[in-house]
């Protein structure tokens, strides 16, 4: 646990970690803190907000410390004072998880990002989705945070659970829907996006590779791809199934075998490069 209580490349807030002290001890406070500061770009309309096509860029921040200074510029009140909802900048659920993640490490608190799929955000799917998975010393094991859902988005999406500790069954990770698919038990077009009709293989397998690239230190966008990472509706191969299998059942306890999964993720095919294809914006990006 000891990679995971400090900060990180995209964790460390840098010159704003003094404004991390402001905020609550607490994970629900924590994560309501996130929630007056970041907005979800496909829910700003709940809040009566219409995001311009600047606002909408911070979708592309990959640093914590990026998410700041665009906060604090926006407002200098102390971060633990909610925004206006249009003053709150512009994220989708891994940016709340990295927020929290970030606040997590910065106070030595063992917390990492984890990337899979929850099934309360849409009927009968399990929808692309990010959450923090927290060390909970009292009672010695990692519990999941949903820092994402506020109190609208709890009743929009029906959550009848603490999203302070999301029951195993309502999110998976990447690894353990790549491993329940390749047995039968599940159908790959349900784990995807409902949005945008996409789901399958090459979805599952792209959370996969990200979450072993977070469980690495790099937390990287929901649209950012590299090496083996199959691109939009590309087959999965025989050669590069056979290496999602062994990641994934890697990651699915990752403290279990870690130095295994250090090896594997350090291979060509999976290691994060120093640039990588923004899929959204259809271009390489320096990391």
């Amino acid at each position: 646990m000891e990679d995971f209580d400090r900060p990180g490349r995209f964790t460390d807030a840098g010159a704003y970690a003094p404004l991390l002290d402001a905020l609550p001890a607490d994970l629900a406070g924590i994560a309501r803190a996130g929630h007056g500061l970041l907005i979800h770009e496909h829910h700003t309309q709940r809040y009566g907000v219409n995001l311009s096509d600047t606002n909408r860029q911070t979708v592309h921040l990959r640093s914590v410390a990026e998410l700041l200074a665009r906060i604090v510029e926006r407002s200098d009140r102390p971060l633990d004072v909610p925004r206006e909802p249009q003053r709150r900048v512009a994220g989708v659920c891994r940016h709340f998880t990295l927020f929290l993640v970030s606040v997590l490490r910065a106070r030595g608190v063992p917390a990492r990002a984890r990337c899979g799929f929850a099934d309360y955000l849409a009927e009968g799917r399990y929808e692309d989705h990010w959450v923090a998975e927290c060390w909970d010393a009292g009672r010695q094991r990692w519990t999941l945070v949903d820092g994402q859902l506020d109190e609208r988005q709890r009743d929009l999406f029906g959550i009848d659970f603490d999203v302070t500790d999301v029951p195993r069954d309502r999110f998976v990770v990447a690894g353990e829907a790549w491993l329940r698919c390749r047995a039968g038990g599940a159908d790959p077009d349900a784990y995807g996006l409902a949005a945008a009709g996409e789901g399958g293989w090459w979805w599952i397998a792209g959370n996969l590779m990200r979450d072993a690239a977070a469980l690495g230190g790099t937390e990287l966008l929901p649209w950012d791809a590299w090496g083996a990472m199959p691109r939009p509706h590309e087959p999965v191969d025989d050669e590069r199934a056979a290496l999602f299998d062994e990641l994934a059942r890697l990651t699915v306890d990752p403290d279990r075998r870690p130095e295994q999964l250090c090896r594997l993720c350090a291979d060509d095919r999976l290691r994060v490069p120093d640039r990588v294809h923004n899929l959204l914006r259809e271009r390489e990006e320096p990391l």
